[in-house]
């Protein structure tokens, strides 16, 4: 394209680079990125979609790239309790890569989302046939489940208080 004297180019980004760029996949060989870039593709979500909810089959696993999801559990007596908000460059879902792979929060759109969709049984094929990728992805995703059980936690406590149980 031409304006005047300046010719200005369309930067195009590759699965690669938005993985290169999220904090759970950066630092990953190049055969790993792309790898993992061959099981993704690119989905929009609108605000009040459910990505899905607590007990669901997870064959499917997002990194945000614009956009926020509320993750929640259900509580009888109170509805859906928010636990964590996802942001940009999280991922959401991590219950893909550990039997029977069934999700623990519900998840819903709380404004528009962008995001990078990955094929879970693809990837978990991927991670068989390469152990150091399987190994790479499981323990950057065990920090997510650690995280998210923090934000867990620490969201019950504000909840519930510090009430004393004998």
């Amino acid at each position: 394209m031409q304006f005047g004297h300046a010719t200005v180019r369309a930067v195009t980004q590759t699965f690669d680079d938005i993985l290169a760029a999220s904090p759970v996949f950066a630092g990953l060989r190049p055969a790993h990125l792309a790898a993992v870039s061959g099981c993704a593709r690119n989905v929009d979500f609108t605000e009040g979609t459910r990505l899905f909810g607590e007990d669901n089959d997870q064959d499917t696993f997002y990194l945000v790239r614009r956009g926020r999801f509320a993750l929640s559990v259900s509580d009888a007596a109170r509805g859906a309790l928010i636990v964590e908000t996802i942001e940009p460059g999280e991922v959401v879902g991590w219950s893909w890569l550990f039997v029977p792979y069934r999700s623990h929060f519900d998840a819903v759109a709380t404004e528009d989302v962008r995001a990078v969709a990955f094929d879970a049984a693809c990837l978990r094929q991927k991670c068989e046939a390469d152990h150091e990728l399987g190994y790479e992805l499981m323990r950057r995703f065990a920090t997510v489940v650690i995280d998210r059980l923090e934000h867990t936690r620490l969201r019950l406590l504000d909840v519930y208080g510090s009430r004393r149980v004998d």
